[in-house]
């Protein structure tokens, strides 16, 4: 995404144009046009479906700003991205929605290993968009711990916090946070559910690095 990395592939610490880690936040927590979502801009959004389920993302004018995990229907996923799914009419759909819907289908085709794709990361904090940042450096079929993750970004006694970032991750897939997994080589968390997460990984061939214990499931 333009970032200079350092040696362990990570973004360099200087990449949002200061020597410092921002502190994390106390808050720590076929095409359908849609209403605006809350926020400081309007947004536009696309629910489409895949051989997956049906996905919804949303841009702004600054870039993709949400995505939805594949859902099981239409209504679910336009749920989760708060659309109206009444009758589209003649509304246009933009190039960039046209866009990151072909790249997420050809991503979970096995067809993409990588996006290119303008984000708008605007609705994070500092904190979370730094972590969402560094997450980006993670590659097709890599794994990373949280405690590393944590390690790169301010220090491992921000875990917790690195935590509640990667779970607040609104752009899933394009910003790879599943490909974050607990310390001891287990699955660890995803909010978008773990037989998700477990399935993006065996796509990406890093599953099997992974131990499986009770909580996988």
């Amino acid at each position: 995404m333009g970032e200079r990395k350092n040696r362990s592939g990570w973004p360099r610490r200087d990449a949002m144009g200061t020597g410092k880690s921002p502190k994390p936040s106390a808050r720590g927590k076929e095409p359908v046009p849609s209403r605006h979502l809350p926020g400081a801009s309007r947004r536009a959004s696309l629910i489409f479906p895949t051989a997956w389920g049906w996905m919804g993302v949303a841009e702004t004018a600054q870039g993709i700003a949400r995505i939805v995990l594949p859902k099981a229907s239409k209504t679910m996923a336009a749920s989760e991205l708060r659309a109206d799914i009444r009758k589209p009419g003649k509304a246009t759909l933009s190039s960039r929605l046209r866009t990151a819907r072909n790249q997420l289908t050809e991503y979970l085709n096995g067809a993409r290993t990588s996006f290119t794709l303008p984000l708008d990361l605007s609705d994070g904090t500092a904190f979370q968009r730094r972590v969402w940042r560094a997450l980006q450096a993670v590659s097709y079929g890599r794994l990373r711990s949280y405690q590393e993750l944590a390690a790169h970004v301010g220090g491992k006694h921000y875990a917790r916090a690195v935590g509640n970032a990667v779970g607040a991750n609104p752009l899933p897939i394009v910003i790879p946070c599943h490909r974050i997994v607990a310390r001891d080589a287990s699955l660890g968390g995803f909010s978008g559910g773990l037989p998700t997460k477990r399935k993006l990984l065996a796509l990406e061939g890093s599953l099997s690095r992974l131990r499986r214990t009770g909580k996988d499931s």
